[in-house]
């Protein structure tokens, strides 16, 4: 047994503060820790930023980011209305940065999926979730911090190299936001929006071209509109031409750069052009000179319009201006006066003068049959045109000038129409009687019918067949001798006597309802010659019998007639 008493172990001052600063490291790392990243989120949060949209379709508070080409750009941290009730206003904590995008250039719009200029996008978002799409300025600005969103994102949305030009037009047509921009049949650019200019009376479009293809702008440049389907009817069959079919569908502008060596600069950012309704009406705007005509119609012009060709010889020199409808005092009448330009530059070495020596010059071109006159253009479509030329041997004319424009005289009116005169033709045969025509006829045949099935006709001509067959016979017989010719004589002048009878009925018949040169007429004539030698045959046989009855005895003989 052990009575040893217990040891008592006396522990170092310098191991109890040892565990001590062991506990303790946790919670000195751990505030270590939160301390850095609550240094390192208030050294990387960005400004807040308010910006304003219609709706807040998508958006969710502490889950809708803001993105620049999907980089992280800031979260959605309140999404409510504006102190008027009409619009949205969204709070975002932007990253620090971000910070330098912010300028009074920088746009925001909602990505979500939607079909904008010519193509569907934001379908990601049916997955992700709608969020707010950032595009910084390119250069420059100031700094901002509330901004209004677009409800559409811009047509550009990245730096892409270019120039954007001014189209004045009067009507922006079937135009929209992406509309493209054509360069001989090749896509170079787009329409980025236009402004209203003062009161409404004319569109400026704001038209992007990108490099290389902004080169070729130069300030004698055309622009047209080309949207939709062009149609046309020539001689090798219906032409159908579009330039691209996101142009017949979003509508396009097209342009084009005459070869002239007075314009060989490319034109400036922002140059202003004039935009043509139409690739005729540009090519027309070539033209340095054109003249003011009118032609007053006192009939119809339907199918006439603004834009109808003037030709010559079938060849465009000119466009109608206005079609109105005016009431003259004098004729006490409405007539139609048609405003139309000519560009005499279109008619090869045609010199016509610049001053007061136009008035003579016209007014000798009218005095020598200068005439106007109206004519289809378009048989399908109705559409016309007006014809200039001039027309010999017609009664001598005046010139009348109203204002700066020359009064043309009318030629003919809308009957001298292709299409009129062949409704007029028509209206003709619908005057003949062919009603009565075909009666007439049917009676006509009715008797030609009777005639022919007449019983007397066939009896003549049986008549008339035994004749001859009786003549035949005689004939023979006078060859062999006439001893028993004189018992059948009076029976065969019977028969001649009523075939000659039937005859004549048969002839007056025919006279009266063929002729005297019908074919059948022409038959019984020779038939009629024919019966009268016949006839003479008979005379001279029985005066011969009469002289010398002998000869019934003794036969023919070889002496010749006596």
């Amino acid at each position: 047994m052990n009575d040893k008493p217990p040891t008592a172990v006396v522990r170092s001052h310098v191991d109890n503060k040892r565990r001590l600063s062991l506990i303790w490291a946790i919670p000195l790392i751990t505030a270590l820790i939160g301390g850095w990243l609550a240094w390192k989120t208030l050294s990387e949060r960005g400004p807040l930023i308010t910006i304003t949209f219609e709706t807040a379709e998508g958006l969710q508070p502490n889950q809708s980011h803001v993105r620049h080409k999907d980089v992280d750009m800031g979260v959605v941290q309140k999404v409510g209305l504006t102190p008027d009730l009409k619009r949205v206003q969204v709070t975002v904590r932007m990253n620090r940065e971000a910070e330098s995008l912010l300028t009074d250039k920088a746009q925001f719009w909602v990505v979500r999926p939607r079909f904008f200029a010519g193509s569907i996008s934001g379908l990601q978002t049916l997955f992700s979730g709608s969020y707010i799409d950032l595009l910084p300025a390119a250069k420059g600005g100031e700094e901002k911090r509330d901004f209004v969103g677009l409800e559409n994102p811009p047509v550009l949305q990245s730096d892409v190299p270019g120039r954007t030009f001014l189209l004045k037009a009067d009507r922006i047509g079937s135009l929209n936001l992406g509309s493209p921009i054509m360069f001989r049949d090749l896509e170079v650019g787009e329409v980025l929006g236009w402004d209203v200019g003062e009161m409404a009376r004319s569109i400026t479009i704001h038209a992007f071209v990108r490099e290389p293809f902004d080169k070729y702008v130069h300030d004698n440049s055309r622009f047209w509109n080309a949207s939709g389907i062009k149609f046309g009817i020539g001689g090798e069959g219906l032409q159908v031409h579009l330039e691209s079919l996101r142009a017949v569908v979003l509508g396009g502008i097209a342009f084009e750069t005459p070869d002239d060596p007075a314009f060989t600069t490319e034109s400036t950012q922002n140059h202003a052009f004039s935009l043509f309704r139409s690739e005729d009406a540009a090519d027309s705007s070539t033209y340095k000179r054109s003249v003011p005509f009118i032609a007053n119609f006192n009939a119809s012009v339907a199918g006439l319009n603004a834009g109808a060709a003037v030709t010559v010889r079938g060849l465009k020199i000119g466009e109608v201006t206005s079609v109105s409808l005016v009431y003259d005092r004098t004729l006490d009448n409405v007539v139609v006066p048609v405003h139309f330009t000519l560009e005499p530059e279109r008619i090869a070495l045609l010199d016509l003068p610049t001053d007061g020596d136009l008035d003579t010059r016209m007014a000798d071109l009218v005095q020598r049959g200068l005439r106007v006159k109206l004519e289809t253009a378009n048989v399908l479509t109705g559409q016309k045109q007006l014809a200039m030329d001039i027309y010999h041997d017609l009664p001598a004319a005046k010139v009348a000038k109203e204002g700066d424009a020359y009064v043309i005289p009318v030629l003919g009116g809308s009957t001298d129409d292709v299409a009129t005169a062949a409704t007029n033709l028509v209206n003709r045969l619908n005057d003949i009687p062919f009603a009565s025509i075909g009666k007439n006829l049917d009676q006509t045949l009715a008797g030609v019918n009777a005639l022919v099935n007449d019983k007397q006709l066939g009896q003549s001509v049986t008549a008339l067949r035994s004749t001859l067959a009786s003549t035949q016979a005689l004939v023979e017989n006078l060859n062999h001798g006439v001893s028993s010719l004189t018992p059948r004589l009076p029976g065969m002048a019977a028969n001649l006597e009523t075939s000659v009878q039937n005859t004549n009925k048969l002839i007056a018949s025919l006279e009266s309802t063929y002729g005297g040169d019908s074919r059948f007429s022409r038959d019984v004539g020779r038939m009629m010659s024919q019966l009268s030698d016949a006839a003479r045959s008979i005379r001279v046989l029985a005066d011969l019998l009469s002289r010398h009855p002998e000869a019934l005895i003794r036969g023919r003989t070889d002496q010749g007639v006596q």
